[in-house]
């Protein structure tokens, strides 16, 4: 049996997370909160000598990384379907050029933005600075222009006409800022469809993988009224 550890506040633990679900991958789920330093354990030390999440250990074969982990369990367990990473060399070399690309760009900036104006303030229990924050906007407002011009020019999935595990990792990425008030789909509609898309297509396992982000939009954002609350 895999055991798989993760924190569902990270965004490449509900992208594993829903695939494992969505794909009936049977596993032991070994829950970590990160908030209260329970990754840098030495028993979890020993499965990621990183400490970081996810991770998976699989008949004593640990590995790291989400996108390592998407495509073992898409090699690994032949009943996955094969629409989520196809063996279609140029299909699959698009899921890749996505992979590689949202690393420094869709991940690390709007994890930015996330942790400028929300976390950071509530963890030292200060106000956000306003300059770090506007300066990370930018940055992020940058790529989401360029995800909807780009990676969704004429096509309603990033690799294709079919959903695959490029999107799971691209739909997490773009729900972190909305925890910090910031809706990315206004002004961009394309985006906003395209997202509807594919959590449509998650359910029911894509509303598990994000209750504790409901929770806490609907928190410091307003019920409803938070920015995609459950589109």
């Amino acid at each position: 049996m895999m055991k798989y550890y993760y924190d569902l506040m990270s965004q490449p633990s509900r992208a594993c997370y829903i695939f494992l679900k969505k794909n009936k991958i049977p596993f032991t789920p070994c829950p970590l909160r990160i908030t209260k330093g329970e990754h840098r354990s030495e028993e979890y030390t020993k499965i990621n000598p990183f400490q970081l999440v996810p991770a998976i250990e699989h008949n004593g074969f640990n590995l790291t990384e989400s996108v390592a982990i998407l495509r073992y369990l898409c090699r690994e367990f032949p009943h996955v379907g094969e629409e989520w990473y196809p063996s279609d060399s140029k299909i699959q070399a698009r899921i890749d050029e996505y992979m590689e690309w949202q690393h420094l760009n869709t991940r690390m900036q709007l994890a930015m933005y996330f942790q400028t104006k929300f976390i950071i303030p509530k963890m030292t229990g200060t106000e956000p600075d306003m300059k770090t924050v506007e300066r990370s906007q930018d940055r992020m407002e940058t790529i989401l222009d360029q995800f909807e011009e780009i990676w969704l020019d004429n096509r309603p999935y990033v690799a294709g006409d079919k959903i695959t595990v490029a999107d799971i990792v691209a739909i997490c990425e773009l729900e972190q800022p909305s925890m910090a008030g910031y809706d990315v789909t206004e002004g961009r509609p394309k985006l906003a469809e395209y997202m509807k898309r594919v959590k449509k297509h998650l359910q029911p396992e894509y509303d598990e993988a994000f209750e504790q982000v409901y929770r806490v939009r609907g928190r410091f954002w307003g019920g409803e009224n938070a920015p995609h609350s459950k589109l």
